[in-house]
């Protein structure tokens, strides 16, 4: 297969000579090389095995604010792709009163490999990466008593991304990414629990490894989860774990604070207003595929963007959202680099990278100190938001009971609305922890990496839904 690289002058003649047709004329060329494994027992031992190496690439065209956009697999095609976009946009387009908007930014020439600091899941035999899915699967099986089903599922893939722009970009950008996600289902009768762990990497494939205590921690919590008290379903100060924080942020703000969802939707731009108090003096929240090293990070977004730190909190204040260049001129702000699309079938939307609520100055040990009755939940089993509202399951909890964890309980789930749940948090802890286990979804593209972080948090009169008051 050629290196995406040959292709550069083509891809640059194209742009030369279509560009004058429309406003904005972008090509995006993507090799993919990657490894697919799920296992399952007790029903067929192995779901899927499979390597895979694609090509394929896609062209975006913008005339008098009317997108055109079209994807292809074989490059022979690649004319006939740019000549679709083109007449797609300007029929879109035509007659529109709105005109393109998109936030300047400067042409750049660059290639870059993001750094990869361990071993290449390129170089790991299919073989071996199936033995380590073996093990983990013997390890959920084995963990606890009363486990009837159990699942490893392995992915990893390397992408290749060449991009030029009628702005005068072109960039070349490849990453790895790593994922590994691990379930197991344990029954007592008609009483069911499952526990789950999930991790990630952009680091390298010894990330994967040693991971035999958090396979087996999650299959006994499913076990021991079958005879626990469910809680009493009441309003509670609780007292969250910097996984569940992550969650939070991502999940129930994150998603709020991407601009398309604001410029679509005047009152939820009203509501998020700049300026506007959302919790206590004490929160930050950050976005950024700047910081190195983490599942979000990268050098440029997928309009050649390059990759910022957007603070969207600051001392409790609304200071900021993520943008695409479209979101940012339309709004009049700067493009932040959050335009990003799951791979060439796609066209780019506004997404998070790396979101996180900064450390606080609260000790964690102080957090449960003077809650009378409360609850103290951590790690998570699944979640869902609508709009301003939010629900999330943990994967352990405990009663709080003056000041002290006191017995585990189950069935916790903690709902509420964002606005009013910022502006409840009570304490700040002074710990921090990133999980590089996200894969988000938005606008039919799941999966995609990122990464959440935080310090533990407390947060009063939060409803708690477990069994009936």
């Amino acid at each position: 297969m050629a290196s995406l690289s040959d292709h550069q002058n083509r891809l640059d003649e194209l742009i030369y000579r279509h560009r004058h047709r429309v406003d904005f004329l972008a090509i995006r060329l993507e090799t993919s090389q990657g490894t697919d494994i799920v296992l399952r027992s007790p029903s067929a031992p192995i779901d899927t095995l499979s390597e895979g190496v694609s090509l394929g690439g896609q062209v975006r065209a913008c005339y008098q604010g009317g997108w055109g956009f079209a994807s292809f697999n074989h490059i022979v095609e690649l004319e006939e792709q740019v000549e679709f976009a083109i007449a797609a946009a300007r029929l879109v387009g035509s007659g529109n009163r709105a005109s393109t908007c998109l936030a300047p930014i400067a042409g750049i020439h660059d290639s870059v490999i993001l750094p990869f600091t361990g071993r290449d899941p390129r170089q790991v035999s299919l073989a071996t990466k199936k033995d380590l899915c073996d093990r983990y699967l013997t390890a959920l099986q084995t963990a606890a008593p009363n486990i009837v089903n159990s699942t490893v599922r392995y992915s990893d893939s390397t992408q290749q991304i060449l991009l030029v722009t009628s702005d005068g970009t072109m960039i070349d950008q490849t990453w790895t990414d790593l994922e590994m996600r691990f379930a197991a289902t344990a029954r007592d009768g008609d009483r069911v629990q499952t526990g789950r762990e999930t991790t990630g990497s952009r680091r390298g494939y010894d990330d994967l490894l040693g991971l035999d205590a958090a396979v087996t921690a999650a299959a006994q919590r499913a076990t021991q989860a079958l005879h626990l008290p469910p809680v009493k379903g009441d309003r509670y100060t609780v007292v969250i774990d910097p996984i569940l924080t992550g969650l939070f942020v991502h999940e129930a703000f994150g998603h709020l604070s991407e601009a398309d969802m604001a410029y679509e939707n005047p009152d939820l731009l009203d509501v998020m207003q700049f300026g506007k108090r959302f919790g206590p003096p004490t929160l930050q929240i950050f976005d950024g595929a700047a910081p190195a090293g983490h599942r979000g990070s990268y050098a440029y977004d997928d309009e050649g963007t390059p990759a910022t730190t957007t603070q969207l909190i600051r001392d409790g204040r609304l200071v900021g959202r993520l943008h695409s260049r479209e979101t940012a001129g339309k709004l009049g702000e700067a493009p932040t680099g959050n335009a990003r699309c799951l791979n060439y079938h796609y066209s780019p939307l506004v997404r998070m990278t790396n979101t996180w609520i900064e450390r606080g100055q609260t000790p964690v040990a102080d957090l449960c100190s003077d809650i009378k009755l409360g609850v103290y939940a951590c790690n998570w089993l699944g979640g869902m938001t609508n709009g301003e509202m939010f629900t999330f399951t943990a994967g352990e909890a405990w009663m709080i009971r003056n000041g002290q964890r006191a017995e585990p309980v189950r069935d916790v789930t903690l709902s509420g609305n964002v606005f009013k749940t910022l502006a409840a948090i009570e304490g700040i802890g002074d710990d921090f922890l990133w999980d590089e286990s996200g894969g988000c979804g938005k606008g039919g593209q799941n999966g995609l990496a990122v990464g959440c972080g935080g310090p533990s948090l407390r947060i009063r009169d939060v409803t708690v839904g477990g069994d009936a008051v």
